[in-house]
């Protein structure tokens, strides 16, 4: 008999990559499941690169909230709350517990599962569950939720993380036997107090160019470009890629040489890709969020301590070994 699975994961980039092992995990431990995956529009790319997701359930939730109650988002938000109340799910996983999330869980049916009282970032989620799990919360966001998965399954997690991205993998090799070799690098944030100095992105640069590899760079938006496109002025092995779709963008890392980023969701995306990556932390910590991958990574840096450039140099050396 199908065992009919609602994921709640609606965002942000590089928690979605952090929930991927965990639906590896359900896939291989449950037999005959159907998962189905509920997630903020924007990301919604994501849980489709995964085979064993069946159906990915689209929400607009930051798009709504602009104007949650004109006439246009509340037709499209009562659209989609019929769709979600009519189906019909054996169990029902809040891998997020926020309130926010919590608004969806709740109007699907199924037996509700999430994070109890002492687990849970924001605690009045756990109210609206009829199962709670408790999972220490100061531990690696990837095995957080491929615990919490485990714990709402009834199975022990054996063996390292699955991603389940191996589908960018032969396009990526094909790549790399045509392409100059490159580098990615990720130079921005959301938060400027995550920026790494100018000097020390420049020699970085040059240490990658020294070893022959063209260099790309990634922005998210105007400004980004724009401070991107400063950092590697005179530079003729050097471009700011265009910004693309995120199946894209994930197309270009996964045949990456290995990329160095900023603590952002592209950095952790390449990591889960199986590229060598080096996570430059400055304002958080890399003690919840470290890059995780079966290939070299190093997660320099702690909140209000930022890596010292030959921390940075030396990581990329071991890398390119």
């Amino acid at each position: 008999m199908t065992t009919k699975i609602l994921i709640v994961r609606t965002s942000s980039l590089g928690d979605l990559v952090h929930m991927l092992p965990a639906i590896s995990d359900i896939a291989k431990h449950v037999p005959d499941s159907q998962i189905d995956w509920l997630v903020e529009d924007a990301f919604a790319s994501i849980p489709t690169w995964h085979p064993a997701v069946h159906q990915v359930l689209q929400v607009a939730h930051r798009r709504w909230r602009r104007a949650w109650w004109s006439r246009q988002v509340r037709r499209e938000r009562h659209a989609f709350e019929e769709d979600l109340r009519s189906r019909r799910y054996d169990i029902v996983l809040d891998m997020q517990a926020l309130l926010k999330s919590v608004w969806w869980v709740k109007m699907a049916t199924g037996t509700k599962h999430g994070l109890d009282w002492r687990s849970a970032r924001e605690p009045l989620a756990t109210l609206f569950y009829d199962v709670r799990h408790r999972v220490e919360f100061w531990q690696p966001a990837v095995t957080r939720q491929r615990l919490l998965a485990a714990s709402a399954f009834g199975y022990a997690v054996q063996g390292e993380p699955d991603f389940g991205l191996q589908a960018f993998d032969l396009q990526a090799q094909a790549v790399r036997g045509l392409a100059s070799p490159y580098a990615m690098i990720m130079p921005s944030a959301s938060r400027d107090d995550k920026l790494w100095p100018e000097p020390d992105w420049q020699a970085v640069f040059d240490q990658l160019t020294a070893r022959g590899l063209q260099l790309k760079l990634l922005a998210g938006n105007p400004a980004e470009a724009q401070r991107a496109q400063a950092l590697i002025q005179g530079r003729s092995n050097a471009e700011v890629l265009p910004r693309g779709t995120l199946t894209e963008t994930a197309a270009h890392l996964a045949a990456a040489t290995l990329m160095v980023g900023l603590d952002s969701g592209l950095t952790h995306l390449s990591a889960a890709l199986g590229r060598p990556t080096i996570g430059i932390y400055k304002a958080s910590t890399p003690v919840r969020t470290p890059l995780v991958s079966a290939a070299f990574t190093a997660s320099l840096g702690d909140r209000g301590q930022p890596p010292s450039r030959q921390a940075v140099l030396g990581a990329i050396e071991q890398a390119l070994r």
